[in-house]
């Protein structure tokens, strides 16, 4: 029994860390931290369910439907998983995103009359700032010239979780993201940014980790509010 309840708990610690991976596309945060994983259990047999929640009940329907496919696909890959139950609570449109996913009808199959395109572009304009604001958070209490800031590259700066991060989100869009390739670039091609336009890069940047952080900490209190029986 020991042996058993053990092998549980590390299936339930696997299932937990691919759940980390699971990113709000808006907000370039795990749903683990911003607490939309209202439940996460696994059985002894490997049967996962998940219920996933979101601050308001209108929340964006291709937002969720990313959240739930990404969530379904990482907890399916992880070894010892035998069954997946992943289900959105609580929102307007939960039935259809649960019912599409399920089947992987993707969101164009599952929005038959409404969705007129699949998620990818969407995804990767969202990856875009996402390189945007950790650029702005690498940057900040670094005391750089203009001409050190364009010549700079990744592997000038001290390791942090913050690069990674950067590091990260230049990878998935297939942008440069070893040490010797430059910390500014353009996000839409990885061409470094010319000294011409290194303040407008760089206003850009704030601005974009600004509204990042601002939407985080609306939508950490709103689920509060929302879910507020749940705390403690």
């Amino acid at each position: 029994m020991t042996g058993a309840l053990t092998a549980q708990t590390a299936l339930h610690r696997a299932v937990w860390a691919a759940l980390d991976s699971v990113l709000d596309p808006e907000l370039d945060e795990p749903v683990t931290d911003l607490g939309f994983v209202a439940i996460c259990s696994a059985d002894r047999d490997g049967r996962v369910v998940v219920r996933l929640r979101l601050p308001t009940y209108f929340c964006a329907p291709n937002f969720a439907f990313l959240m739930v496919a990404d969530a379904d696909d990482a907890v399916r890959a992880v070894p010892g998983v035998s069954e997946v139950d992943i289900k959105l609570t609580d929102h307007f449109a939960a039935d259809t995103i649960n019912e599409g996913v399920a089947a992987g009808k993707g969101f164009v199959g599952s929005f038959q009359g409404e969705a007129v395109a699949e998620l990818d572009s969407l995804r990767a304009d969202f990856l875009r700032r996402a390189v945007l604001a950790g650029t702005d958070r690498v940057l900040r209490g670094l005391d750089r010239s203009t001409v050190e800031l364009t010549t700079l590259t990744l592997g000038d700066l001290p390791r942090s979780p913050e690069l990674d991060r950067l590091r990260d989100r230049r990878r998935l869009l297939g942008l440069p993201c070893s040490d010797g390739d430059p910390l500014l670039i353009d996000p839409a091609d990885g061409s470094p940014v010319p000294a011409a336009g290194l303040r407008r890069h760089l206003g850009i940047a704030r601005v974009t980790r600004v509204g990042q952080e601002a939407n985080s900490g609306v939508c950490r209190g709103m689920l509060r509010a929302r879910y507020r029986e749940d705390e403690g």
